[in-house]
């Protein structure tokens, strides 16, 4: 077997191929990672260096019952009200 040329094994060299090889593996872990979640069901998140598994569950959508959501329509039109009264005053 030929044995590599001088250049090619500079200490160097061989430390930044190394880092663009980890650079290159580090992206294609984040790209698997957002495929798996996208294969799930969840949103894609921000990858750490700690592992899918380590966090913790997804929030789920909360359900407000029709009264619940009058009641806030409600309250949110009488707090415009007062500051739109409040405005004129001034």
């Amino acid at each position: 077997m030929a044995r590599p040329p001088s250049s090619l094994q500079d200490p160097s060299l061989l430390a930044a191929a190394l880092e663009g090889l980890e650079l290159q593996r580090k992206r294609i872990e984040d790209q698997m990672a957002m495929v798996r979640g996208l294969l799930s069901g969840r949103k894609s998140v921000a990858t750490s260096s700690a592992p899918a598994h380590a966090a913790g569950p997804t929030r789920r959508k909360r359900v407000l019952s029709e009264e619940a959501r009058m009641r806030i329509a409600a309250a949110q039109k009488k707090r415009w009200a007062a500051f739109r009264k409040g405005k004129k005053a001034e």
